[in-house]
């Protein structure tokens, strides 16, 4: 396949007009070599004696002139724009795009390959300055809650109850800020691929039973039940960096669930393809607050915002594209919303 393309790409490479170029100025250089001679020696009827090879040489110079002009032209001019606008990115200027009319092949490329570097590089740089400006927010809330509490513990005349309510929220607000700056280190992880995965066959459906067991505290205190439906699945793949798929799935249908609600979640396989849905029976999500639930920081519900960060969907998204899976959701017509999440095993 590899030689098919390559011969068919082959008459708008560059290999193919620096072959051309290269005959051509062989072949005219022999031509106008024998033209000459002939002109001076039969029809002017002067008699010059010059060596072959600097005739050969005179017309090349003058022919390899004219080539170089052309290459010039059709080759070298693109290249120096593009040299100009690489420096523009190197300044920072990421909205500047090129277009050519050039025929050769590699020109397209490498003119294609320079857009698309610029518009990933702005994108990166549009998603750092929000992620800076968000994760400020985010500190900002907590830690402004703690030195709040911290102050009002400094007033004598509080009642012991009182005192237990500020340590309980500055308590809260630790955990917040604790858990905000795990998630961020661990997105930062998974974003740069610095996390060494190291696959292992593990049941995934007994992963599963255990994130829903670290997650007890909140769901007990709710009066939530389970309903599961888990085939026996093993699964290849990094079993410390999954379980934090499920814990935050599991959390966020914990989260919207009513009191005394119910969470159900099936496990099938079929073929190489695993499926996990997850089902509550909250709310849902607003239809036009469905595409934006992955996204670093969003949270559809601001009446949740205390018990979260927006981080949770975020991780879980880039934790299945490293691992070459996918997560989606959709709301029940029924009430409520089902996480489902594909893998290949």
């Amino acid at each position: 396949m590899r030689l098919l393309r390559a011969i068919r790409n082959w008459p708008h490479s560059l290999h193919f007009y620096i072959t051309i170029i290269t005959l051509t100025e062989i072949a005219l250089t022999v031509i106008f070599a024998i033209l000459t001679d002939v002109l001076v020696q039969k029809v002017l009827g002067i008699e010059i004696h010059i060596p072959p090879a600097l005739w050969l040489t005179l017309i090349s110079i003058v022919i390899g002139a004219v080539l170089t002009t052309i290459m010039n032209y059709f080759f070298f001019r693109p290249v120096t724009r593009l040299s100009k606008a690489m420096k523009s990115v190197a300044k920072g200027e990421f909205g500047n795009t090129l277009e050519t009319n050039s025929i050769i092949e590699e020109i397209k490329e490498l003119y294609a390959s320079y857009n698309l570097m610029t518009k990933e590089l702005a994108n990166t740089e549009m998603l750092q300055s929000d992620f800076v400006s968000n994760v400020s927010h985010e500190f900002k809330t907590p830690i402004n809650a703690i030195e709040g509490y911290a102050t009002l513990l400094q007033d004598g005349s509080l009642t012991e109850e009182e005192k237990n309510k500020y340590v309980h929220k500055i308590l809260h607000n630790t955990r917040r800020v604790s858990d905000l700056v795990g998630n961020i280190l661990l997105l930062s992880k998974v974003d740069n691929q610095a996390i060494q995965t190291k696959p292992v066959n593990y049941r995934l459906d007994e992963q599963i039973r255990q994130a829903i067991l670290l997650l007890e505290e909140k769901w007990s205190s709710k009066g939530i039940d389970f309903d599961l439906e888990l085939d026996e699945i093993e699964y290849y793949g990094n079993e410390s960096i999954m379980l934090h798929v499920w814990t935050n799935i599991i959390d966020n249908a914990v989260k919207f669930s009513p009191d005394e609600g119910a969470i159900a979640i099936t496990a099938s396989c079929a073929g190489d393809s695993i499926t996990v849905a997850v089902e509550d029976n909250g709310p849902g999500i607003p239809a036009d607050k469905l595409n934006h639930i992955f996204d670093k920081f969003y949270q559809a519900d601001s009446s949740h915002k205390e018990e979260g960060n927006g981080l949770g969907l975020a991780l879980v998204k880039q934790i299945l594209d490293v691992c070459g899976g996918r997560a989606q959701a959709e709301n029940k017509p029924s009430g409520g919303c089902i996480f489902t999440v594909t893998l290949k095993r």
